[in-house]
């Protein structure tokens, strides 16, 4: 599975897999509970391919700002992100130096740290070279800044 099937959706916390889809709704289910819900067209929602964060020198997709917490982790799963608010920002810190402090918000960087333990636990974590789905090697794509 990619991370275009895997969506966050406004106004519900958690992830969510893409089931199927028609003209005006789709099913997605929930990584953590496995229940499903109709996501209708009106409703706000963005795949994990969509999201970037911001750093000092532009942006980086959130695929590689997951890799890198995977490394910071040697695989485990990273800080839970309930912790008080002083160290999952030294966490933060530790995983990605180059984060943009004024941008990313606290919310950000516990969503972050949630939906990578998520991921992993669902054991749908896209690490290395190749996306398991198409082949490709995503090492070498160049992304555009969206800014």
């Amino acid at each position: 599975m990619n991370y275009k099937e895997i969506l966050t959706i406004s106004g519900k916390s958690g992830l969510f897999k893409l089931v199927s889809q028609s003209k005006n709704t789709a099913i997605v289910e929930s990584l953590t509970d496995h229940t499903r819900h109709p996501l209708f067209a009106s409703s706000k929602a963005s795949s994990l391919e969509e999201i970037y964060l911001f750093t000092s020198d532009g942006s980086l997709p959130l695929k590689d700002v997951l890799v890198k917490i995977h490394a910071h982790t040697g695989g485990g799963k990273a800080i839970d992100p309930k912790s008080p608010e002083a160290e999952v920002r030294k966490y933060m810190e530790a995983v990605l130096p180059e984060y943009d402090r004024e941008r990313v918000h606290y919310s950000d960087m516990k969503r972050l740290f949630s939906w990578y333990n998520i991921l992993l636990e669902s054991d749908l974590l896209v690490i290395g070279d190749e996306d398991a789905e198409t082949g490709t090697d995503t090492a070498s794509k160049d992304v555009a800044d969206p800014e």
